[in-house]
């Protein structure tokens, strides 16, 4: 019953990603989903299974799943998406955002999105001034009615490979300041990207390591059959988690011991891979497409949704764009703002991977 009748083997080249918002929906959908195990045990890696006082995340959709309009119209689109997912997407969408307390914006900034809640965000590209057609400045702020500032980021000049520095001051973007609080990195290639948060460089580590800096993500972007004309591949590696629900510490001592390392070498001790859910190719449309479930409003190569291979309806994170300067980007447990922001950052490159 899934998109059986599509076929995206032959799409002309130009096609790009798109986003689909066909909100039809079907009353069998929560049944599978509550089948499903819960979404935070993908993620644990180091220690005990997970502790069962969290809530369980997939139990409140079966209610939500009434507030969806749409009456279903299966002709209106064969390859419907977003089963189960979808339930747990709408029950935030009708009502605003739950409130999001920021008390202390760098400890939020690193700290997991709580489990059940999905942290709605908008990104903003600015590229107003001297040089900010070339170096733009990001500004990361949660999607709700005080628009609470979370993060900035900007490219580095002087920089041989990409270099991205983000901090909790939106106008204080120095690698020197107090509001540095991480960093991404791309390999010569633009390729390959690392993030950082804002620890010391292992030359300038203490005796014990414990100042080192951690490494929080790693992305990956590979071509496909159409070259970069087609939707782009990306994989995500984080760290695990232990089994209080909190990141594995990565302090990699060298490079050859970082996330893109351990993966390349297939050592996925307390580490997890994520990918890009491939967009299906659409005929009616003539583009392939994602269902963003309302947050996206633009066709966009940079529209994405990174998902865990084994349950591709918990979105990890969504990310797309809804006007010339504006994205949407939204994140869930177990990424943190900086992380999400740092991939987001990382589609924004302009080497030959991103366009």
């Amino acid at each position: 019953w899934f998109h059986m009748t599509v076929s995206p083997m032959y799409p002309p080249p130009a096609a790009t990603s798109s986003d689909e918002e066909d909100d039809s929906d079907s009353s069998t959908k929560p049944i599978r989903s509550e089948k499903k195990k819960n979404p935070v045990s993908l993620f644990q890696t180091g220690g005990d299974p997970p502790k069962e006082k969290k809530t369980k995340k997939k139990a409140p959709p079966k209610a939500a799943e009434s507030e969806e309009e749409t009456p279903e119209t299966p002709q209106k689109n064969s390859n419907k998406k977003g089963k189960g997912k979808k339930s747990k997407k709408t029950k935030e969408e009708r009502p605003p955002s739950p409130v999001i307390e920021v008390d202390n914006l760098e400890e939020f900034v690193l700290r997991p999105a709580p489990q059940g809640v999905t942290i709605k965000c908008r990104v903003t590209r600015d590229k107003k001034g001297m040089d900010r057609g070339l170096y733009p400045t990001y500004y990361l702020h949660l999607d709700n009615d005080k628009k609470v500032f979370l993060l900035a980021g900007r490219k580095r000049k002087k920089s041989k490979t990409s270099n991205y520095l983000i901090s909790i001051d939106p106008t204080d973007l120095s690698r020197g300041g107090e509001n540095f609080i991480g960093k991404l990195r791309s390999n010569l290639m633009g390729t390959k990207f690392t993030v950082f948060d804002n620890g010391a460089n292992p030359d300038r580590a203490n005796a014990d390591w414990s100042n080192v800096r951690q490494e929080l993500s790693a992305v990956v972007y590979e071509t496909n059959v159409l070259g970069f004309k087609g939707p782009r591949k990306m994989t995500v590696i984080i760290p695990g988690m232990n089994a209080d629900n909190e990141r594995v510490p990565i302090r990699p001592r060298n490079d050859n011991d970082g996330l893109l390392m351990r993966w390349q070498n297939k050592n996925m001790d307390n580490v997890i891979e994520l990918h890009n859910k491939a967009p299906v190719w659409n005929d009616e449309t003539q583009s392939y497409v994602l269902n963003f479930h309302g947050r996206v409003t633009h066709a966009s190569v940079k529209n994405f949704q990174i998902v865990h291979g084994s349950d591709p309806d918990y979105i990890v994170m969504q990310f797309g764009r809804v006007a010339d300067d504006a994205f949407t980007m939204d994140y869930n447990y177990p990424l943190c703002a900086v992380q999400a922001f740092a991939i987001a950052l990382s589609s924004f490159d302009g080497k030959l991977a991103c366009e």
